[in-house]
């Protein structure tokens, strides 16, 4: 609901999306980290100039800060694969993105028959990881070949996957799972600034275990440092046995077991990163720890921590399944440009622009102006037919 007004804590919100501290909304506004604070606080409102630089410097329409506060819908945690030194406030503008593309959701939800769940049971507490991987793979009847595209597999069996712009070197990828009209709904967001496919199909791969193994709903925060990297190394592990099934991966690495090119050879077979076969390889004794770490020393040294062969010549595999559902409203005339942007004001009480709406759901830049109908300020209206003048 739209209200006169101005709603601190959509500023708060504002300033987090973009990772900004008070100290960098300050400095940009000129203004001191107080006044900021008090916008926030509702102790003080911003003037009219101040709306606009808000408006330039954080991306969000004016309508943005008087809407009431988001819906709130019970959110599951957020399994980050972030280094150490990944910054709290990075961490909360990711959170931030998926609040903003829930909603999105949402509205698609209302219109479009969405793929359902469909998740294999895995009893993690009586089962191995590698029965779990088999398990898995055969419950999608994958058998023993290769995935081509793992971020197609989540779409299919009912996984939303997005690739929002992460931009943050430290953060990979990460799960998290809201209950929405009464259901879980499970939702991936995957970096997308490494440019590799096949560093793309291990991180789809971890956030599926993370999904189909770990509780959604578990607080973190009662976790030691130990099980919090436990249920990595299992993630891990995981997506190994998932994307390189034990047996026919052992027929084939075991040819030339220590000789890197071979693996380059199998990259294209499995679709599976070199540093990955590796460790897999090892982890099924098809190598020693001696020639384990020989051959990592040359990966090294090869640069191939960053870059592997093969890495530059296909494009990482992209989620399509909020994109579609997008374009499929707009082409459908379910929605316009401008209408979708209302739907989302007016009942999810979430005003975004264009490029930010095109940026969370994937749609090239532009489509909403694309689809756009002129307004026109004069509204006709049909009356009835008078009665006949009797004869």
């Amino acid at each position: 609901m739209i209200t006169s007004q101005f709603n601190g804590e959509r500023l708060k919100l504002a300033r987090r999306f973009n990772a900004m501290s008070l100290i960098d909304l300050a400095e940009k506004l000129s203004i001191s980290k107080q006044m900021i604070s008090k916008y926030e606080k509702n102790l003080s409102q911003p003037s009219g100039e101040v709306m606009l630089q808000l408006e330039a410097i954080l991306g969000f329409p004016r309508r943005f800060y008087f809407e009431e506060d988001l819906n709130n819908v019970k959110v599951g945690n957020a399994y980050f694969r972030a280094l150490a030194k990944t910054l709290k406030k990075d961490l909360e503008a990711q959170k931030l993105r998926l609040d903003f593309l829930s909603i999105i959701y949402r509205l698609i939800d209302e219109y479009i028959e969405l793929p359902p769940k469909n998740f294999p049971t895995l009893d993690s507490d009586r089962m191995g990881i590698e029965e779990m991987a088999e398990v898995a793979r055969n419950y999608w009847g994958l058998g023993e070949k290769p995935i081509k595209n793992m971020v197609e597999l989540l779409e299919v069996n009912g996984i939303i996957v997005s690739t929002s712009r992460i931009n943050v070197p430290e953060i990979d990828a990460y799960t998290q799972t809201r209950k929405i009209n009464g259901s879980d709904v499970y939702f991936v967001v995957l970096g997308n600034d490494k440019g590799s496919r096949y560093r793309r199909q291990f991180d789809a791969a971890h956030e599926l275990a993370h999904i189909l193994i770990h509780e959604p709903y578990l607080d973190l925060s009662t976790l030691s440092k130990d099980e919090e990297r436990e249920m990595e190394n299992q993630a891990n592990d995981f997506a190994s046995a998932f994307l390189l099934p034990k047996e026919p991966f052992i027929r084939d690495v075991s040819m030339f077991p220590t000789n890197l090119e071979h693996y380059v050879f199998m990259k294209k077979k499995w679709h599976v990163s070199v540093g990955v076969m590796v460790r897999r390889a090892y982890n099924l004794n098809v190598i020693t720890y001696n020639q384990y770490s020989y051959m990592q020393r040359q990966i090294s040294k090869n640069g191939w921590r960053k870059r592997e062969p093969l890495d530059d010549q296909s494009i990482p595999t992209s989620p399509i399944l909020i994109k579609k559902s997008i374009l499929t409203l707009l082409e459908n005339n379910i929605f316009n440009g401008n209408s979708i942007q209302e739907e989302l004001s007016n009942e999810f009480e979430l005003t975004l622009g264009e490029g930010m709406i095109e940026a969370l759901t994937g749609i090239e830049e532009g489509t909403l102006s694309k689809y756009k109908k002129p307004k026109s300020n004069v509204v006709l209206e049909l009356k009835s037919r008078k009665n006949k003048r009797a004869e």
